[in-house]
């Protein structure tokens, strides 16, 4: 068999997969001849409906080009990247229209028996997810960040029913778009976990989906991600393409061996060449890093010439000037040679060679983006030490030949182009100077290029852009054959939607990660070739050169999240993921959500099994993503608090309707596992943030809460439950062997202290008792928080009987007890504001609880100054990375 294969797919294969698409619904060939039927209006074929959108949407471009978000780029640019009104390389002006069309559905999927009119989701998903990446469909186009669509498809059978309109601001690859259209067909394993874990089958049958995102490159990858393709016909054009690139390219990847035979080429590796600190002389960085017969990787460069060994990073580095043909000018870079090359030999394996003289015998033929890098950037710098400077600086001279002509030839293909460019920005990273060369790996050196930066190493690999060109249209082939049409797409700011308001059924989100990646960058490339680039005013991260820091990430992302809320159905739920090793950027989400109106009910474990490269390093890495799940209040609740004049009793209506939204029980094997969102505690800060939020007078302190709390709603295990909750609850209890308190094993904080206290104390225990667990038991505090010492905590919130053993106390004794800790909390909090009336009163460490009692007090008392003046003598950590003084902090600044 020769190297390259006659066929990707076997006559079978392309039979089978033709018959995925054999009814007239799903059969694009059948929809480019025949009648189609797009928001109302009937065209001839498919090719008159899209002629037909796009001269509309042309028509409406200046006007679209005010919103948030409008990519950079020509308006025939963006035409030709959009297949209107499915897909808009702009903000979309048909997703009303698509709404109104999918609301009319649900009334004959009613009719149909297909969903219920009273449908209503009480409790969030809190399931367990275990889910690999190694899908086909996930595996068809890389992208820093993505959710594998299975993920998403239980939140969205959870929370929606055939029909529902489920949307994503932050779209990325268009992940949620494929879940959505996926929940069409019955998935037998992901039934058989819904009964496994005590639910109900999942109502199965399509959702429809609105994704949206800033980045142009998103964009391409959604869109092609969420239309059914003819797979045959596709198969049909890569196949022709790679006949003509084999002819014209080919001889560039061949090798010749003296016996004649003729080995492929797989890659090249280049090495960069530094000069010697002592002597002056060229060093091939290759040939002195690594020793192939004795495996042996040297940390420093050996000089042939006078035997002085140096560091790597530490060598002189030198230049190499020649005449580029594709720029037509003299260029300056670091300096690269081509050291080695891999071939292979048909039935005989691999093997590796010095470099042979394969010369270019053709003229410059296609396009290729030029376009010179910003002078500025977080990672775009990078490539200026080696002297990359423009868009085509990246690949290696022979790629840039063929990249320019394949561009071209795609772009010949009418029906095929939208799939032959998804094909080609799916090879393009494996095509630049970024893919590592590492010996030491063995059969695994060529380790690719590095997650989240833009890094040209010394030695780097230049890959056979046919090989890579055939591989990818094998796997997004692949994909293709599994995927459907469902989702709407379009570039826009997730601060800006042109959705009416209460319109969507379900938010699933993946927003950025603070300063962990800096999308717009690291995207620039691909976009180049698309033409259209990301206009990143709007673009939700931290980032120097953008001037955005933590409060500013905190800004957009809070805007963002007052849209969603916005186009969110009243008592509907949103999911939202996420994953940052900063403590400050999680709370400035979690308080972004909360400013934004929804209400939190759950934090939970979103285990995807595998993490990215910057979630499996370092000691304070996040090994799993955080899913947040909220809701938005229900248009009853909102009424009653702007209509009644009792804050206080409004208190328990947002209660109860908070506990009806919480689980119920929670089951871990045979044990039940406490929900800590019940507690009295976290019901408390619900409802002063609630308060704070809406800019309510917060009605009553934590004792009063509390008598409330017992006298209105049921206690069990230190949770509270309705009435009717309660006798589940007792239920699901009772089937279980035993009770796991959800309680820390760690003390970190005043807070976590206590409820570790009240784990300990489940019998009467003496200070000795307790003193040297607890000291066991402490961790590192926030940076700035002063803990109390185990004596003041037990005086402050715990009972001492005859016989000195600390005890807790029972419920009517309790709210004594708070009055007591309330008195010294001010005490505290006092002494604070008095140390930053000071000039030079810097705050370097403070009891945590009173802080936040006192900022509590401030608000109540609307004395926002003393709030400002206090935080801002405190260490940012503190206030940044507290969840309670952020929000009170937040408000304060804008209302001094």
């Amino acid at each position: 068999m020769s190297y390259y294969q006659d066929s990707l797919f076997s006559e079978e294969e392309i039979t089978g997969q033709k018959n995925l698409f054999s009814d007239t619904e799903n059969d694009d060939s059948q929809k480019a001849s025949e009648p189609v039927t797009c928001l109302g209006m009937t065209f001839a074929n498919d090719d008159e409906r899209r002629s037909y959108f796009r001269a509309e949407l042309r028509k409406k471009l200046p006007e679209l080009r005010h919103i948030e978000g409008f990519p950079i780029g020509s308006d025939d640019d963006i035409i030709n990247l959009s297949d209107p009104p499915y897909y808009t390389a702009c903000p979309n002006p048909w997703l009303n229209d698509f709404i109104a069309e999918w609301e009319e559905e649900k009334k004959q999927l009613e009719a149909e028996g297909k969903r219920s009119a009273n449908f209503e989701v009480t409790e969030p998903y809190s399931d367990g997810i275990r889910q690999g990446k190694n899908s086909t469909i996930y595996n068809a186009h890389t992208y820093h960040t993505k959710v594998p669509h299975e993920v998403i498809m239980r939140y969205i059978l959870h929370y929606t029913q055939p029909g529902d309109i489920v949307f994503d601001g932050f779209a990325g690859t268009g992940m949620t778009g494929v879940a959505a259209s996926l929940c069409a067909n019955i998935n037998h394993s992901l039934n058989e976990e819904f009964k496994s874990n005590g639910h109900e089958s999942p109502i199965w049958g399509l959702r429809h989906s609105i994704c949206g995102d800033l980045s142009p490159l998103c964009f391409h990858i959604s869109s092609n991600y969420n239309r059914t393709v003819n797979v045959a016909c596709l198969q049909r054009a890569v196949e022709d393409i790679l006949n003509k690139l084999k002819d014209k390219f080919g001889y560039l990847y061949e090798i010749k061996l003296t016996n004649g035979v003729k080995g492929h080429i797989n890659y090249f590796v280049w090495s960069e060449v530094v000069a010697c600190n002592s002597c002056g002389c060229e060093m091939n960085v290759h040939d002195l890093s690594y020793d192939y017969k004795s495996k042996t990787l040297y940390k420093q460069l050996k000089c042939s010439q006078c035997g002085t060994l140096q560091e790597k990073n530490k060598a002189c580095k030198l230049q190499n000037t020649y005449f580029h043909p594709i720029l037509n000018e003299v260029v300056t870079q670091t300096k690269y040679v081509e050291t080695i090359l891999n071939y292979s030999l048909s039935k005989s394996g691999r093997f590796f060679s010095k470099p042979v003289c394969n010369e270019l015998a053709e003229t410059f033929e296609g396009y290729i983006p030029l376009d010179e890098f910003p002078k500025e950037g977080n990672n775009i710098p990078q490539l200026f030490t080696v002297g990359c400077y423009n868009i085509n600086d990246v690949y290696p001279l022979r790629t840039q030949y063929v990249l320019a002509y394949l561009y071209n030839l795609i772009q010949e293909y009418r029906e095929e182009k939208f799939q032959l460019m998804y094909i080609f920005t799916s090879m393009l990273p494996k095509l630049t100077k970024m893919n590592r060369y590492m010996p030491q790996h063995g059969s695994r050196a060529l380790v690719g290029p590095m997650a989240n930066v833009l890094y040209i190493p010394p030695q780097y690999v230049e890959n056979n852009p046919i090989d890579q060109f055939q591989y990818q249209a094998n796997k997004v082939i692949k994909a293709y054959a599994e995927i459907r049409n469902g989702a709407v797409v379009q570039i826009c700011s997730a601060t800006n939607q042109s959705i009416k308001e209460n319109s969507v059924d379900y938010i699933f989100t993946d927003p950025p990660f603070g300063s962990n990646i800096m999308y717009s960058e690291l995207n620039l490339i691909a976009e180049s070739w698309l033409k259209i680039k990301t206009n990143n005013k709007e673009e939700a991260i931290s980032n120097k050169s953008q001037h955005k820091g933590i409060l500013e990430y905190q800004d957009i992302m809070t805007n963002c999240l007052r849209e969603y809320f916005r186009i969110l159905k009243p008592g509907h739920w949103m999911t939202v993921e996420f994953s940052n090793t900063s403590a400050a950027f999680w709370n400035c989400l979690q308080y972004s959500i909360q400013n934004a109106g929804f209400v939190v009910t759950a934090v939970s474990d979103l285990d995807k099994e595998r993490g990215g490269l910057y979630a499996m390093i370092g000691p304070t890495a996040v090994k799993q993503d955080l899913a947040i799940t909220c809701y938005k209040p229900s248009d009853e609740l909102t009424e009653k608090f702007k209509t009644s004049e009792d804050l206080a009793m409004n208190v328990w209506d947002f209660v109860e309707e908070l506990l009806c939204h919480l689980p119920v029980h929670l089951q871990k094997g045979n044990k039940t596992t406490a929900v800590v969102e019940r507690s009295p505690k976290i019901l408390f800060d619900r409802v002063i943030s609630y308060y704070v939020q809406h800019g309510y007078p917060v009605p009553m302190n934590a004792a009063d809460f509390q008598r409330g709390l017992r006298e209105r709603f049921v206690e069990r295990d230190g949770m509270f439950f309705t009435a009717e909750q309660s006798l589940e609850y007792d239920t699901k209890r009772a089937q279980t062997e035993s009770y796991e308190a959800a309680q820390s094993m760690f003390v970190g904080s005043e807070a976590e202290g206590i409820e570790w206290l009240k784990r300990e104390l489940v019998e009467p225990k003496t200070y000795q008792d307790l003193q040297p667990e607890w000291m066991q038991a402490l961790v590192q505090t926030k940076k700035g928080d002063n803990l109390p010492e185990l004596k003041q905590i037990l005086e402050e919130n715990f009972l001492k009987d005859d016989e000195g053993r600390w005890y807790k106390p029972d419920p009517e004794k309790e709210a004594d007890l708070e009055k007591v800790r309330a008195r010294e909390l001010a005490r505290n909090f006092k002494a604070y504001v008095e140390l930053a009336s000071t000039p030079k009163g810097k705050i370097k460490e403070a009891r945590l609880e009173a802080l936040r009692y006192g900022f509590r007090e401030c608000y109540k008392d609307k004395d926002f100054a003393t709030i400002v003046k206090v935080a801002q003598r405190l260490p940012e950590a503190l206030v940044m990375e507290d969840d309670v003084l952020l929000q009170f902090y937040d408000i304060a600044i804008n209302r001094v």
